[in-house]
């Protein structure tokens, strides 16, 4: 069960890297662990819509869609916070690129 558990690990950190490097099918993977409880992490809704959020602003056309069944599941509290969390993602990810355009 530990190796399972590592790889689910692996897995989520995998996705974790390729998101900091702005992937669209990432942000969505991250969305599902999320709301799924798989790839080693906990339900977390406020986090599931962040990513499903940010996923689809890049374009990926089921991220919105799981985004709007999460949120049929939160109250307007948690929507704001996944929301200022997604907005922050995106001033962090902007920033990291203009560091590196340097």
């Amino acid at each position: 069960m530990g190796t399972k558990l590592s790889t689910a690990s692996q897995l989520f950190d995998s996705h974790l890297a390729a998101a900091s490097r702005g992937s669209a099918e990432a942000y969505f993977e991250l969305g599902v662990a999320y709301s799924t409880g798989t790839d080693g992490c906990e339900v977390n809704m406020i986090e599931a819509h962040k990513w499903f959020n940010l996923a689809a602003l890049s374009g990926v056309r089921e991220g919105g869609l799981l985004r709007a069944e999460v949120a049929a599941e939160m109250d307007r509290e948690e929507i704001a916070e996944a929301q200022r969390q997604a907005r922050a993602w995106i001033a962090a990810m902007s920033g990291n690129n203009l560091r590196s355009a340097a």
